[in-house]
């Protein structure tokens, strides 16, 4: 069964790109501090990393699929390489903002300046100097323009073999496994073996950076997290969405049941690694780490701590039983309130260090994060219309049908 984008959603995701563009032109121009130039940069970065990273978490996830053979997410695979399909345009707002960067037009790397290495400078600067084998601009390019593209090989690699194994007769071949899923199978190891690295280093590079004289061990894994459980959210909304337009008929409880649970799970593993950091530079109280979070309680105590027990709360006590995982009107709220909050968390990784006490939530942010949204909602949908949403002719597609728990 195909999926074909009615008008009303088609109205949903313009409204909201026009209401985000209009709210941010209206923030820019009521805006009169001479940092708004950089207020939009910074905004443009969040929103952009949010989106890619939430993208690439459905390639991420897809690949742990096949490694796995995990049979009961097979109904919902399409929904994943949907997501992933957005990852170009996000990778667009990145490569802008590092590029501005990059050639001086904004300030968002403290350790791009010129001079920042030069002892001879006056704008010289030893913790930098010392970082930079790692934080120079060639190999911080090298890096971005790497993991940019094998990432988005990945994605368009796993979509293409997808459609191709639809096309398959699968009584031409001996075992009725398809060569299209044992390509799958290998490819998914080789990108997990990539990602464990280059997901944690990308976030090193485009988020702990900014805070240059800081760094966390955990830094990579607390994002990693955040990314994952943004791409389940969307995943479990488009479920219930696709449900109540009367498709997925393979879909059952159980499966948004299990969707949900990976929901819960990962929050909750968020909550850990946001705590775990927190708790571990808390307890030591070494300058060096304790002033990221001092910059936070300072200028954005409320939204940093609020972050927090939204998206801790909310999951562990309503999440928790079994009904709610499966009752369309409990999940999507929350999850819808979870998704903006977890894009809140990377606003206040952003802005500390490159707006310091000047940030706020505003016209800007919320027209930003609005248009970027429609944009998701508009190529998402677009991707599902293009392909069955059944994936027939992947081996383990029966057993997923029967899933009951």
């Amino acid at each position: 069964m195909e999926y074909n984008v009615s008008n009303k959603a088609k109205l949903t995701s313009g409204i909201l790109l026009v209401v985000g563009i209009v709210a941010l032109l209206v923030g820019i121009f009521t805006d009169h501090h001479d940092h708004t130039d950089k207020r939009v940069w910074a905004n443009l970065l969040v929103n952009s990393y949010f989106f890619f990273t939430l993208s690439l978490a459905a390639v991420f996830f897809l690949a742990i699929q096949y490694v796995a053979e995990m049979a009961w997410g097979v109904t919902t695979q399409r929904i994943f390489l949907a997501i992933m399909t957005f990852m170009p345009y996000a990778a667009v707002g990145l490569l802008i903002v590092l590029g501005a960067s990059s050639m001086h037009m904004t300030h968002l790397y403290h350790w791009m300046a010129e001079g920042i290495t030069d002892p001879t400078s006056h704008h010289y600067d030893a913790i930098i100097a010392g970082k930079s084998g790692y934080l120079n601009q060639p190999f911080f390019w090298a890096r971005a323009i790497v993991f940019l593209g094998v990432w988005m090989f990945f994605g368009y690699w796993f979509r293409k073999n997808s459609l191709a194994e639809d096309k398959l007769d699968l009584t031409q071949i001996s075992d009725g496994v398809s060569p299209n899923y044992r390509k799958a199978i290998k490819m998914s190891v080789f990108f997990i073996i990539f990602f464990a690295y280059s997901s944690v280093a990308s976030a090193w590079d485009w988020i702990m950076s900014i805070d240059v004289h800081w760094f966390s061990t955990l830094f990579g894994w607390y994002t990693f997290s955040g990314m994952w459980i943004s791409c389940m959210i969307i995943a479990v909304v488009a479920v219930q969405y696709l449900k109540g337009q009367g498709l997925l008929k393979d879909v059952n409880g159980s499966h948004i049941h299990d969707l949900s649970k990976w929901m819960f799970a990962i929050s909750c593993l968020w909550s850990y690694l946001w705590f775990a950091q927190f708790m571990l530079i808390w307890y030591a109280n070494v300058p060096e780490e304790t002033i990221y979070y001092l910059q936070r309680f300072e200028n954005y105590k409320l939204l940093y701590i609020g972050t927090f027990f939204v998206n801790f709360l909310l999951p562990f006590f309503v999440l928790m039983s079994r009904d709610t995982k499966r009752n369309a009107v409990f999940i999507v709220p929350i999850a819808l309130i979870i998704f903006f909050t977890h894009w809140l968390d990377v606003l206040v990784m952003v802005l500390p260090g490159t707006m310091f006490d000047h940030g706020q939530l505003g016209f800007v942010e919320i027209g930003m994060f609005l248009a970027f949204l429609g944009a998701f909602i508009f190529v998402f949908l677009r991707s599902l219309s293009k392909a069955p949403l059944e994936i027939k002719n992947h081996p383990m597609y029966d057993e997923s049908i029967h899933l009951h728990h």
